[in-house]
Order: structure tokens, then C-alpha cells, then sequence
């Protein structure tokens, strides 16, 4: 490698260094110690973060795709000189495979199944169906969204996706013929659509964005399926309309409060499916996020855009 090769400092967690270390090299930069680094690749917790930088250093690449703790503990407002991207889409794949799973076992009634234990058939299951010629829509639809699209498209659903621009959603597999619907106008979706994927990042704008109105809207078939950030949907509203059967379920792998604390009654309602915050396992996240580290500096030796670039003024 030159001597006037890029440095890169990765830190402070040593665990990930390995596949970060190849990741640098292989985009053609160099491992170096942070004084002398001209990007930083975080590996470590918000609160951890580096009070001061050396001047050299221009870019931060964090290890996250949802970044609202890096404004709570003030890491954007003590570097405004520095350009942050996140991990914005390096983890796509596995969540959009994570959603859809929810979704495919509420509308197919798995939790009654799996909670059986002895042979049991009906000849009728309440909502039971298929997503062939359901409406589902996708609220946020960044890297998750157009990951599960060419997931649900070969399954016969129709999809709106909702996105701050209104722009046409397109990308590898995306139907032409999917509704793309500006955030501003997310109202208009609720009554003709049959099911929801919550896939937007966590501001101050979307808290709470699904709530009791927004519920009492959806179909008593209705699944709302959330891998975002719990935040996004109000919890006591939620529980009401699972309890009541205004909706016909949830798949949550976020909730609010995180974790979801035992005894909540999210654990106990039939029609609520919980997993821990998994839809991204380490197993599957570390590679995935090198792949990213390694098209972003190989962006940054070149002196090209950077993928995932946060805007500190829209939150993400």
C-alpha cells in the first residue's frame, strides 16, 4: 500500500476489527491510528463517542441505520464540520426478510399454530388469507421498503409505498406499477390498504405516527408490522386495537418501551407477535455492514458521494 494511501481509524471496538481492517485494504486505503486518519469508522456506542477529532478527519461512518441516538447524546452538534453517513441500507435485506416473515405468519395465523398442542382443524379461521390481491402498504420506503418489494410482488400484493418525497419508488425488481405515496399525504392510504410494514426512521415527525385514528381506519383483517423503531406507534393505542379487533394483528420487532418489559400485555395477546429486536442478528450484521464500509471508502478515496449521508436537520 502507498505511503500516500487514505487512513482510516476503526474503534474502539476491537471485535469487529478484522472484517473492518480487509474491508479498508480492500477498497484501497490504509489502517491507521486516529491522530493521523482522515475518516473514522465508529464501531462503539453513542455515549462513547469522542468528544474532540483531530482536525485531519472529514467523514465518520457509524454502525448504526437508525441514528436517534447519536442526536440524543450530541455527537452531530459537537462536529458540525464533519460529514456522517450511517448504515442506512446495508441491512436491508435481512429486515425486509424479517417483515415479510411477520407479515406472512400473522395473515396465515401461525401464532394459533404455534401455540397448539395437539391436532387441531377448523373450518373456519377468523381473517386467515393470503396476500394475493392485498393492498400492503410501506411507510418509509428507503432501503428496507425497496429490499421487500421484489419480495412481495411474486406473493400477488399490491404495493403503496409511502416516502417523504412522493417520488416513484424504482430499483431491482420493483413493479412498475407500484403507488407511491407522498408522506404529506399518508391519510389518504389507511382505508384501502389491507395491511402495514413500518419502515421509516425514528424523528421527532414520526413519533407516534400510527396511533388510535390511524387504526381505527385499517380493516379488522389489518396487520401492522413494525421493524423500525417502536416509537413510530403508539403503544396503549396499539393494545387497544388488538384487545378491541379493530385490527387483526401485529408483528413487532420494535416496541415502546424497548424492551418490552415482562408482563406487558403485548406478550399475551394472541394476536401479537414479538421478537427482540433481531431482525438484523450479529451473525448477518457485521458482514453486511464491511460491505458497506468498503463501497463508502472506496466512495471516499475516489472523491465521490458517500452512501447514507445524514441530514441533521431532517433526523436521519
Amino acid at each position: 500500500m502507498p505511503e500516500s494511501a487514505t487512513t482510516i481509524a476503526i474503534g474502539p471496538d476491537q471485535a469487529a476489527s478484522r472484517l473492518l481492517e480487509r474491508a479498508v485494504v480492500d477498497a484501497g486505503a490504509k489502517v491507521g491510528e486516529l491522530a493521523d486518519a482522515e475518516a473514522l469508522i465508529w464501531t462503539g456506542k453513542p455515549g462513547d463517542f469522542p468528544a474532540t477529532l483531530p482536525p485531519s478527519v472529514r467523514w465518520v461512518q457509524l454502525p448504526a441505520a437508525g441514528i436517534e441516538d447519536f442526536f440524543a447524546a450530541g455527537v452531530f452538534a459537537a462536529h458540525p464540520d464533519i460529514e456522517f453517513t450511517s448504515a442506512a441500507g446495508a441491512f436491508s435485506h435481512s429486515v425486509a426478510e424479517h417483515a415479510l416473515m411477520l407479515l406472512l405468519a400473522g395473515v396465515r395465523y401461525l401464532p394459533e399454530h404455534l401455540r397448539a398442542t395437539s391436532w387441531q382443524q377448523r373450518e373456519f379461521f377468523p381473517h386467515v388469507g393470503s396476500l394475493r390481491g392485498k393492498t400492503v402498504t410501506i411507510v418509509g420506503a428507503g432501503g428496507i421498503g425497496r429490499a421487500l418489494i421484489p419480495m412481495l410482488a411474486p406473493l400477488g400484493a399490491h404495493v403503496i409505498a409511502v416516502n417523504r418525497s412522493g417520488r416513484r419508488v424504482t430499483g431491482p425488481g420493483i413493479p412498475d406499477e407500484v403507488e407511491t405515496v407522498p408522506a404529506d399525504q399518508l391519510g389518504r392510504v389507511w382505508s384501502h390498504t389491507d395491511h402495514v410494514v413500518v419502515a421509516a426512521p425514528a424523528t421527532a415527525q414520526t413519533r407516534h405516527l400510527i396511533g388510535a385514528d390511524e387504526l381505527a381506519r385499517l380493516k379488522p383483517s389489518s396487520w401492522v408490522i413494525n421493524v423500525a423503531r417502536g416509537s413510530l406507534i403508539d403503544t396503549d393505542a396499539l393494545v387497544d386495537a388488538l384487545t378491541g379487533g379493530a385490527i387483526g394483528g401485529a408483528g413487532l420487532d420494535v416496541t415502546d418501551p424497548e424492551p418490552l418489559p415482562d408482563g406487558h400485555p403485548l406478550w399475551t395477546l394472541p394476536n401479537a407477535i414479538i421478537t427482540p429486536h433481531d431482525s438484523n442478528p450479529p451473525q448477518l450484521r457485521l458482514a453486511a455492514f464491511a460491505d458497506h464500509v468498503g463501497a463508502n471508502i472506496a466512495r471516499f478515496v475516489a472523491g465521490q458521494p458517500l452512501l447514507a449521508i445524514i441530514d441533521t436537520d431532517r433526523g436521519y
